[in-house]
């Protein structure tokens, strides 16, 4: 069988007609395998309409770049949180220094 790419709705379609007609009068009807509908029916539950799209392969200096975003934003929460934790050690102590 040749490799031919499906839209999205194409796919829901023929999940809909596997369901209603049989998986095996389907695959014939398509030239598809029958791995194939058990592979877009896991996708569709998992992932619904999106987990249907292709896969499409993202460029490995946007990867990095989305990585290093992301690390970037950690450390960024990280250093937030030690400055609440400290402004609140302040507070408190300061409270202290008043009533005690």
């Amino acid at each position: 069988m040749s490799r031919r790419k499906f839209s999205v709705e194409e796919k829901l379609a023929i999940l809909k007609e596997a369901e209603a007609n049989g998986i095996t009068q389907t695959i014939r009807r398509h030239g598809i395998y029958a791995k194939m509908i058990y592979r877009w029916r896991e996708q569709l539950e998992n992932g619904g309409r999106e987990g249907l799209k292709p896969y499409q392969r993202v460029d490995p200096a946007l990867r990095r770049l989305q990585q290093e975003n992301l690390a970037l934003k950690k450390l960024v929460a990280e250093k937030e949180l030690v400055i609440a934790v400290k402004d609140e050690l302040l507070k408190k102590t300061q409270l202290q220094n008043k009533t005690g």
